[in-house]
């Protein structure tokens, strides 16, 4: 896929829910094949806009577009992991179950899995390294193997835009950075990543681009020019403790959400 297409264009989108908004007036675009971190406090509205590309909220104003055409005819190129608290982990099936969910917008109702789509699914599983825990229960996976099966159910989908709504959260440093370099494997292939966290190291050492979000947009380019001690201040406010480095500033951010 080419670099020059945008794979998500957003334009002065605001949306939220009983009358309060969660998101004023956002803009943005993203370039096709690009890492890109979604940043700011809890009730920032990272979710909401997630929800908002994925069609699960419908904005007030504004209008999203997905590689040049309206999100209504092409949300199969989405894919979704969400927070991986929201999912029944105690539910009776296995690893290959679940990242089969990721067809089932192609199967349709009541359609039986091709060989095309067990080739997809056993494909998903390669690219995240779960071939053989393939067959275990989801029960049984560690922090680090939920979140790469998450990811793996948006791959089955063949999906071109990933948005993964904090993958990285409880997550120790060898998982972190095999997520990471998970990301950056997808993202060299051609696949664009929309990744909402709170961790701005991660995004600072990684991604190509960062959203700074606060209900508004508060910035958004890469992150050596976003992470300013005055633009994280704007965004974060009283949740961020500013620490001094020789480098500059580190960053510690409080909080989850």
């Amino acid at each position: 896929m080419e670099n020059s297409q945008s794979a998500l264009s957003v334009r002065d989108i605001s949306a939220g829910y009983d009358g309060t908004a969660a998101l004023e007036a956002i803009s943005f675009e993203l370039p096709a094949g690009t890492l890109v971190g979604l940043a700011g406090p809890n009730g920032s509205g990272k979710t909401t806009l997630l929800k908002a590309i994925l069609g699960l909220v419908s904005p007030w104003q504004g209008s999203i577009e997905l590689f040049g055409k309206p999100i209504n005819g092409t949300r199969d190129r989405v894919g979704y992991s969400p927070q991986s608290e929201l999912v029944d982990w105690d539910f009776p099936v296995t690893v290959r179950d679940v990242v089969m969910m990721g067809r089932y917008g192609r199967l349709g109702l009541l359609r039986r899995p091709k060989a095309a789509d067990r080739d997809a699914v056993t494909s998903a599983l390669a690219q995240v390294r779960l071939e053989e825990l393939a067959e275990r229960q989801i029960s049984e996976l560690s922090g680090g193997q939920q979140r790469r099966m998450l990811i793996a159910r948006a791959l089955a989908q063949e999906a071109d835009l990933l948005l993964l709504d904090e993958p990285m959260v409880g997550l120790d440093a060898t998982n972190q950075h095999e997520l990471l370099e998970l990301f950056e494997r997808l993202r060299n292939e051609g696949k664009t990543l929309l990744v909402a966290t709170h961790d701005l190291s991660c995004v600072a050492a990684c991604f190509d681009l960062t959203l700074l979000l606060n209900k508004k947009l508060v910035a958004f380019g890469p992150p050596g020019e976003i992470f300013t001690p005055e633009l994280l201040n704007e965004a974060f406010a009283e949740d961020l403790l500013m620490l001094p480095t020789e480098g500059g500033v580190m960053v510690s951010h409080h909080g989850h959400g």
